[in-house]
């Protein structure tokens, strides 16, 4: 009995050291997270409202200060309460009050290396980061080789995600760019289309459930950026690092900072409707501002030639043309896209800004990022990526007055082009100049950490309206999505609002835009960027009511409140606006047939409101109503919109 009682005890013990078991709770207790060890190795779970969301998940990485993949013990750990109030001025709120519960946990691996993972959860989100302290047998750089995070989704989960693109693929080898088509509702475990696995972020149906956002945020120079894995036969999605031949083989595919050293954030939003994905700041909620500056950086709306008139209108007579544009249509800028240095030159370049000054609208440059990494023959180039050339360039866009950038053609998320993504951001501040990154990596937490980065593109754009008839005819449903996934996390420069039939500048030709004009108007409001360059022409303004111009002419590009009202990726989506004491509302049917949604909108209840809806064929109608109640039924055609606003 004696040797019985021992063996148990023995039995308890060892079971004990074996398997170690944290938890922590949201400040409202309805996200549970759970952090074990168990055999040496870590994971964490999470259960919204008593149900399972992610089961069992790994956690741990592998870095020159140590394995932190097996053999860890869980030594300790500190919890904290965060609650911080911060403002936005660029982005889809303007002030945002965090709390989150914080549980900072210590591990050791079998060499007795240390590692913490800081982990947050708030009303809606789980955020973490590894955290690598110095130590006195680790005290200079380290270098992150791996991480195995992962993500066990249920087994009848689905998903909306891109696939990653191979290096130096694509036009002019400048992919991977985040341009690639959406999954709509795959089964997790689908290959993905290259068998590279996804990008960020990756939105998840589980069923009746709810859904789930997983993003990443908080990298400047200190990190890579990283991707998930094809899910595993258990339904895991592993992080990834970045492929060798990204950025034409440029720089390491590792990740190294002085100690101590702390990884990017996981962001996991979780919710049993998607109203917590498009309202959550979780990208800005755990980064801090990078860039202090006293200068102000202006956001707005843009007229583009290029994205309908293409290379050709990049002269000095079409640009002028489009600054008279943009005055008309009360822009505050104008972009001028690639190859003004050869077609119009730096002294008529000159010349433009000033024309532009004198009608109150600024201008916004292209330049081409490339170094090396692609073969793209648009210029400028050579321009940004080396700091000399780069401060040389900006003093003088500075002096003749460009308020802006738009850098393309990046083609990797190796540490190296993150650190150009962050050099080209703090330089540019400097000068005075907002920045606009295209052909790009997904932006992480940038509209807090730096005072200009106004917008990135990160998502198949409104270009291949015109490149491709097929993204056309699928581009009502893929315009559904993009509030739900790419847009939930950041400002996404889509380049919405088209109303020429066909797109291009000759009537007969081009590609031939399947939505209704109503439907245009409403991705004003639906698309979020702090930049919002239109596809408008200098003749919708003769060819189409003055209504639907009054509108754009107004309409903000930054918003103090956004809410979700309703819908559901590839089929529609409505979502609610607010500006000072305005409010817009927009609604997108992504389906080739009419659909009526009764939504409630209490922010417009008892006033006044202007309603651009869908009118006969593409043609909108314009009414004025009060509203009673907050009840309100949309009428959509197919492929149709409405924007309700407060005039």
């Amino acid at each position: 009995m004696r040797y019985f009682f021992l063996s148990f005890l023995l039995f308890i013990i060892s079971n004990s050291l074996r398997a170690q078991q944290l938890s922590t709770f949201s400040p409202d207790k309805n996200l549970k997270l759970e952090i074990s060890v168990d055999n040496g190795l870590a994971y964490y779970q999470v259960f919204f409202q008593g149900e399972e969301f992610l089961a069992k998940s790994p956690l741990g990485l592998i870095s020159s200060a140590g394995d932190f993949t097996k053999g860890l013990k869980l030594i300790g750990s500190k919890t904290n309460k965060i609650q911080e109030s911060y403002q936005l001025n660029r982005s889809k709120v303007s002030q945002v009050n965090y709390k989150a519960n914080e549980i900072n946990c210590s591990f050791t691996n079998a060499a007795n290396d240390i590692i913490n993972i800081i982990f947050r959860v708030s009303n809606t989100d789980v955020a973490f980061s590894y955290l690598i302290p110095k130590s006195k047998k680790n005290t200079g750089n380290c270098t992150i080789e791996k991480e195995i995070t992962g993500f066990k989704l249920p087994s009848k989960t689905t998903t909306f995600i891109t696939p990653q693109a191979p290096p130096l693929s694509g036009w002019e080898k400048t992919k991977p760019s985040y341009e690639e088509e959406y999954t709509r509702e795959e089964p997790i475990g689908t290959k993905s289309q290259y068998g590279l696995g996804f990008t960020f972020p990756a939105l998840f149906h589980l069923g009746n459930k709810g859904w789930l956002l997983i993003s990443e945020t908080g990298i400047s120079g200190n990190y890579v950026g990283t991707r998930l894995s094809d899910a595993s036969s258990e339904g895991i999605y592993t992080v990834t690092f970045p492929q060798e031949g990204e950025n034409n083989h440029d720089g390491p595919v590792t990740a190294t900072a002085l100690l101590p050293m702390q990884t990017s954030w996981k962001t996991i939003t979780i919710g049993k409707t998607l109203k917590p994905i498009v309202e959550s700041t979780a990208a800005t909620d755990v980064v801090k501002p990078l860039v202090k500056t006293s200068k102000i950086f202006d956001s707005g709306r843009a007229s583009w030639s290029w994205i309908v008139w293409q290379d050709e209108s990049c002269n000095y007579n079409d640009q002028k043309t489009f600054i008279d544009l943009a005055a008309d249509m009360k822009c505050e800028f104008i972009l001028i896209d690639a190859l003004w240095d050869v077609n119009i030159g730096k002294e008529k370049m000159a010349e433009l800004v000033n024309y532009a000054k004198s009608k109150n609208v600024g201008v916004l440059l292209w330049y081409n990022s490339n170094g090396n990494w692609n073969t793209a023959p648009q210029t400028p180039k050579n321009k940004m990526n080396t700091s000399e050339a780069r401060r040389s360039e900006m003093k003088w866009l500075q002096e003749i007055g460009v308020k802006g950038l738009k850098i393309d053609f990046f083609g990797g998320d190796k540490q190296a082009t993150m650190k150009l993504y962050h050099d080209i951001l703090v330089d540019a501040a400097e000068f005075g100049l907002n920045i606009n990154f295209h052909g790009a990596t997904l932006p992480r937490g940038w509209e807090r950490m730096y005072p200009n980065y106004m917008t990135s593109e990160a998502v198949l754009a409104s270009e291949n309206l015109v490149f491709q008839q097929g993204f056309s005819d699928r581009y009502p449903s893929t315009a559904t999505i993009y509030p739900f996934t790419r847009n939930a996390v950041a400002s996404m420069d889509f380049g919405p609002v088209f109303l020429n039939k066909r797109l291009h500048r000759e009537l007969n030709k081009g590609t031939i835009r399947k939505t209704t004009d109503a439907f245009e108007m409403a991705t004003a409001v639906v698309f979020f960027s702090a930049v919002q360059h239109w596809g408008l022409t200098p003749e919708n303004l003769k060819e189409k009511p003055s209504y639907l111009f009054d509108y754009l002419k107004n309409v903000p590009t930054v918003w103090d409140e956004t809410v979700y009202i309703d819908g559901y990726p590839r089929k529609y989506c409505v979502i609610a606006r607010r500006k000072n004491t305005k409010w817009y509302i927009a609604a997108i049917n992504g389906e080739n047939a009419p659909k009526n949604i009764t939504v409630n909108l209490p922010m417009l209840k008892g006033k006044n409101v202007s309603i651009i809806s869908d009118g006969e064929g593409q043609e909108s109608k314009f009414s004025t109503k009060k509203l009673d109640n907050a009840s309100f039924n949309l009428e959509l055609s197919a492929n149709g919109g409405t924007v309700l606003y407060m005039p």
